[in-house]
């Protein structure tokens, strides 16, 4: 009965999640709801609420390195864009033919959200082609691509991700063995569909983007807080490997460098000028939401793996498809109609590191699938639902225009590691 209730409170939060829109109640209410409630239920029915609320504990300290880390990154892109050090980037692009822009921007999205993360990728570039680009059309077909880069780019780095994140912090994956293994079956869940999609464009002209207006001093600022804030993205998995210290306490100290250079570029301004570009502005604009949906979809999936349910659902998954390529698909395919981020977190309570130790292939097969898999449907990524949400893309539109291409460049993506699994 308690199992049944539990499982239901479950399915209802994410309903809820999956039609935000329909009911105009933000996905974080939801979540946190859900979270508070499975973890209610578990305590109600244990003989012992002090075991329960070391467990809650325990997991609390798991769930907040994620949450700190996400915080940090996000708010050093956030410093970059506010600086419109991206523009750095953009300027670089000269060419008039639409669908060399394409392969361009689908190449920058791929290794832009490996090194920042795939949401944050998507907004950028999605805001750029909207610049570029006039037809509508031609911006929905450029914003699939960009969901489909911006996933599989995220997947083989332990920054792009938030689920890969989740697995290198959780122990499952180590940051350059998950890089070698995985870059080229992403590579390949992407480049299938962008020469498909570039081949509708040829022989397309668009207008070049105009020249920046800014001041040569702003410019050498751009410059700094760009090369800086990716600089200390990349120092964050050296950091761990050196000090065997968790990811998010070198997203913190990387954090509280980016404090120190900004104060120290605008320190002789008008105040009401520099307040403009200071950390704590950059503060206010990350999407804290983000940030709260994380907190509870990941506590309702603690409260359910304390519960034992994840390691019965392990246990069903094991007996019924017995290899962990088919359950890594399973998982894939699932993640484009539920977020993979509790995917992920019930992946991790379901198959411990005795069973599966760090580095073993179905971890980094299971950050392939989740990663790409999202693609399939606009709103089965963090990328998908914001480049869906700046653009207004229709849900059909993509399901009956990108999501076989999606699903295309996945099947290749799987075909590609099980062959270097086989050969390599």
């Amino acid at each position: 009965m308690i199992t049944t209730l539990i499982i239901i409170v479950f399915i209802l939060g994410y309903a809820a999640i999956a039609f935000e829109h329909p009911l105009k109640l933000n996905k974080a209410a939801s979540a946190l709801i859900t979270g508070v409630l499975c973890w209610t239920i578990y305590i109600l029915q244990s003989d012992s609420t002090h075991t329960v609320g070391e467990e809650l504990l325990h997991h609390l300290g798991e769930i907040s390195s994620i949450l700190f880390f996400l915080l940090g990154a996000m708010t050093i892109v956030e410093l970059i864009d506010t600086h419109n050090g991206f523009s750095i980037i953009t300027q670089k692009i000269k060419t008039t033919s639409k669908s060399k822009l394409l392969i361009i921007i689908t190449v920058l999205t791929f290794f832009l959200s490996a090194l920042l993360d795939n949401l944050t990728t998507a907004i950028v570039m999605t805001s750029l082609s909207a610049k570029l680009l006039v037809d509508k059309e031609h911006k929905l077909w450029f914003c699939g691509m960009i969901v489909i880069a911006a996933n599989a780019g995220g997947a083989w780095s332990p920054l792009g991700d938030v689920t890969t994140t989740m697995l290198w912090i959780g122990g499952q994956i180590t940051a350059l063995n998950i890089m070698k293994q995985l870059i080229l079956p992403s590579i390949v869940v992407c480049l299938f569909p962008a020469m498909l999609v570039a081949r509708r464009f040829r022989g397309m002209k668009f207008n070049p983007i105009p020249e920046s207006a800014a001041t040569a001093k702003q410019k050498t600022e751009s410059r700094i807080i760009l090369f800086a804030g990716m600089g200390f993205l990349v120092f964050v998995p050296v950091f761990k490997t050196i000090t065997h210290l968790p990811p998010f306490m070198g997203m913190l100290l990387a954090l509280g460098l980016m404090w120190v250079i900004t104060t120290i570029i605008h320190k002789g301004k008008d105040p009401e000028i520099a307040e403009r570009f200071t950390v704590a502005k950059a503060l206010q604009k990350v999407d804290t939401p983000s940030i709260l949906f994380f907190l509870g979809i990941l506590l309702a999936v603690s409260a359910l793996q304390s519960f034992g349910l994840l390691k019965e659902l392990a246990v069903w998954l094991s007996s019924t498809l017995k290899n962990d390529y088919l359950i890594g698909t399973a998982l894939g395919l699932l993640s484009a109609f539920v977020d993979n981020v509790p995917l992920v977190a019930a992946s991790q309570g379901m198959y411990d590191l005795a069973t599966y130790a760090t580095d073993h292939p179905f971890w980094e097969f299971l950050a392939l699938t989740t990663g790409t898999g999202g693609s399939a449907i606009i709103i089965g990524s963090a990328a998908g639902v914001a480049v869906m949400g700046i653009e207004q893309i229709d849900f059909m539109w993509y399901l009956k225009k990108i999501s076989w291409l999606a699903l295309l460049g996945f099947a290749a993506g799987i075909l590609v590691f099980l062959l270097q699994m086989k050969f390599g």
